[in-house]
């Protein structure tokens, strides 16, 4: 009897511990009518802003699973809008992002990593036209609650912001940028609402 008290108490020890290590970070659908994907650029002394339009991807997170968490977008560079049809042509143009050779841009996480309160980084490989680097993105999670207009599903929100070089993703040859027309620095922001059911 006491050989099976045993047995049964390293089943109860050990069941829980390998079911925990099966447990993934839940999937969450982006809710379309509240994500963007916005730029900022200098033009001499105006801000440009802008966003695209088209994208899809893989979200996967939960702060207690950040190992099995994981974030993929892909951005479809003719969707490029800033209201302005003559400078959104030029933008799809060879000139800065060359829609018809490269018509996504891309990023894959590989490490998701708390840095304090809400605030979380993800490391990852961004690749626009021919170019593909390493970077670290900060972002704020600013938590998970019902959706007040759909009682069946949760909605958590994100935020990331990150100043890229377009110049090397070759978004451009820099005659614009030495002419002092176009900045060379871009602002990105992502705002995100996600949504899973419950």
């Amino acid at each position: 009897m006491r050989i099976l008290g045993f047995i049964f108490v390293l089943f109860v020890c050990i069941v829980p511990a390998n079911h925990a290590a099966f447990a993934s970070a839940q999937e969450w659908k982006f809710d379309k009518a509240h994500c963007s994907f916005y730029f900022e650029v200098q033009h001499i002394y105006h801000t440009t802003r802008g966003y695209f339009e088209d994208y899809q991807g893989s979200f996967r997170f939960d702060p207690q699973l950040l190992d099995q968490s994981s974030f993929e977008f892909v951005v479809m560079t003719k969707s490029i809008t800033t209201h302005l049809r003559s400078r959104d042509r030029h933008l799809r143009s060879d000139d800065f992002l060359d829609v018809k050779r490269f018509p996504e841009m891309r990023f894959k996480s590989s490490r998701i990593r708390h840095v304090g309160e809400n605030m979380y980084e993800v490391e990852g490989s961004l690749t626009i036209k021919d170019v593909t680097r390493d970077i670290t993105v900060p972002f704020k999670f600013f938590g998970v609650r019902e959706n007040p207009f759909n009682s069946k599903q949760w909605v958590a929100g994100f935020e990331a912001r990150i100043t890229i070089d377009r110049l090397e993703y070759h978004v451009g040859n820099g005659k614009y940028y030495e002419m002092g027309a176009v900045g060379k620095a871009v602002d990105l922001l992502i705002s995100l609402e996600m949504l899973r059911n419950k």
